[in-house]
C-alpha cells in the first residue's frame, strides 16, 4: 500500500452537497476508514435472512438489497471518476441517476451474500486505486456532474456515502449498529 495518506479535502475540492458525506468520516486519512468500514457494513448485514434483506421501510423505498447494490454502483462510478481525474483527464464527466440504476439492476433477485461479495470486491478495487496514487494525483481536480472535485474528495465521499447509508439502515430499517 502507498505510504501517501489520503488527507481530508478542503471545502473548495468538492461541491457543498458532498460535505454531508465527508463530515461523517472521522480521522485525517480516509484509507484506513475505507478498509475498516467495509468490515463494519458486512457485519451489520451478514446475519440478515433473505426476507429481511428484501424489506422496505416504506412503499417506494429501496430494499436492504437495493441499498447494498446502490453502494456498489455509486462506488464504481465515483472510483471511475477518480481514476480519470487522477490520470489528468480533463473531460467533464456525466452524472448518473441512482434511481434508474437501481430500478434496472434487479438487486432483489440476487442473494444478499452475493451483493455483499460484490461490494467487497468494488471496495477492494477502490482501496487499491487510492492507495496507489501519489499526493499529486490525489490533489488533481476535475468536473463530474457539473461539480468540481479533487481525487481525494471523491475518496472521502465514497467513505461518507457508505456511512450515510449505514445510518439509514440503522435508523429506518431497524438494523442494529455493530459498527
Amino acid at each position: 500500500m502507498n505510504a501517501t495518506a489520503v488527507a481530508r479535502p478542503a471545502a473548495d475540492e468538492h461541491s457543498p452537497y458532498y460535505t454531508r458525506y465527508i463530515q461523517l468520516v472521522e480521522g485525517d486519512d480516509v484509507l484506513p476508514r475505507l478498509v475498516s468500514q467495509i468490515e463494519d457494513t458486512s457485519r451489520l448485514l451478514s446475519g440478515l435472512d433473505e426476507a429481511r434483506a428484501s424489506h422496505r421501510y416504506a412503499p417506494e423505498k429501496w430494499s436492504v438489497k437495493q441499498v447494498v447494490g446502490h453502494l456498489s454502483d455509486a462506488e464504481r462510478v465515483f472510483s471511475y471518476r477518480a481514476m480519470r481525474m487522477a490520470r489528468a483527464d480533463a473531460t467533464p464527466l456525466p452524472g448518473f441517476d441512482e434511481q434508474e440504476f437501481v430500478r434496472h439492476a434487479d438487486f432483489d433477485s440476487r442473494p444478499l451474500e452475493d451483493l455483499l461479495l460484490e461490494l467487497r470486491a468494488v471496495r477492494s478495487g477502490s482501496i487499491a486505486l487510492f492507495a496507489g496514487l501519489s499526493d499529486e494525483a490525489l490533489r488533481r481536480r476535475g468536473v463530474a456532474n457539473d461539480q468540481p472535485f479533487s481525487v481525494r474528495a471523491i475518496a472521502w465521499s465514497i467513505a461518507g456515502h457508505e456511512l450515510h447509508h449505514r445510518r439509514i439502515l440503522n435508523e429506518r430499517y431497524g438494523l442494529s449498529n455493530t459498527a
